[in-house]
């Protein structure tokens, strides 16, 4: 049984420990309430870029005078995956289901006698791909010293991918990220980006227009253009997530740590009145010896 000294440490520490962890869910809900609105500030932008590359992929089709970037290179040999996940732990299990999904998708790839090249964003991600896969991982991007994400990081990282692809290094591109929902939902999401894929709704459909110079042309321009902005729009996604996954993980603890403490304080409290009882019942028994 531990002492009373033993008790009272204990009780100091954890007390302690939640200070940090409430301090921590404070600090996350004000970067999540950024983090969310830049997320949220980016998905009319990407999904009306998605809708006009939609109308002008669907008047190219499968022609020969369609990007690249868009018809890809008649194979599904080499896969290159980017996985996107945080510089920083204490968010749950914010980063390893991106991981878990990735590392389902590779194994299936595998399984299919696939080439794997995979690139990892964010320290985290790196360190439990490293793990199983460290021979398939060809390069890094660190972001640990940005404080603010900008439509440049992901421009560098668009400009990387493309200079493999015309260097005809992959096949198929695929970003694992996760797209943010609530503080306590955030969806794990594979998303292709070459070749280029584009959801077409209904609306869409009905309309129709006339490009000068034509959609070859076009498209050529604002593929890449696209791309950047679909790594973009998973980077901020993956901020908002991560920021909701370390405050919902963070109010656990913080509520875990109340408890022990409750725990503890009562644990302390009958092990002094233990303690107590037996001084009196020394004192107690030595009295009537006299």
């Amino acid at each position: 049984m531990p002492s009373l000294k033993d008790l009272k440490n204990r009780i100091d520490s954890v007390t302690s420990t939640r200070k940090i962890t409430k301090a921590m869910q404070m600090v996350a809900a004000a970067k999540l309430r950024r983090a969310q609105e830049s997320a949220e500030s980016a998905r009319p932008y990407a999904d009306q870029m998605g809708a006009v590359m939609s109308n002008l992929a669907s008047g190219v089709g499968d022609t020969e005078s369609a990007p690249k970037m868009l018809s890809g290179t008649g194979k599904s040999d080499t896969h290159l995956l980017i996985i996107a996940t945080a510089e920083r732990g204490l968010c749950g299990g914010f980063n390893s289901s991106i991981v878990r999904l990735a590392r389902n998708h590779i194994i299936e790839l595998q399984s299919a006698g696939k080439s794997i090249k995979i690139i990892t964003v964010g320290k985290k991600g790196r360190e439990q791909i490293k793990r199983e896969f460290s021979d398939l991982m060809i390069d890094h991007v660190d972001l640990s010293e940005v404080k603010r994400l900008g439509y440049g990081n992901a421009k560098s990282i668009s400009e990387a991918v493309l200079a493999r692809f015309n260097s005809e290094e992959f096949d198929i591109c695929t970003i694992f990220y996760n797209e943010f929902k609530s503080v306590i939902s955030q969806i794990p999401t594979a998303l292709q980006l070459i070749p280029a894929v584009f959801d077409s709704s209904e609306d869409n459909e009905n309309l129709f227009y006339e490009y000068e110079p034509d959609e070859s042309e076009i498209l050529a321009e604002l593929l890449p253009r696209a791309m950047a902005t679909q790594i973009f729009t998973a980077l901020l996604e993956n901020g908002a997530s991560e920021q909701g996954a370390r405050m919902s993980a963070m109010d656990n603890a913080t509520r875990n740590a109340g408890d022990m403490i409750d725990k503890l304080t009562i644990e302390y409290n009958r092990s002094r009145q233990a303690v107590i009882t037996n001084e009196l019942i020394e004192i107690i028994s030595g009295a009537e010896a006299l």
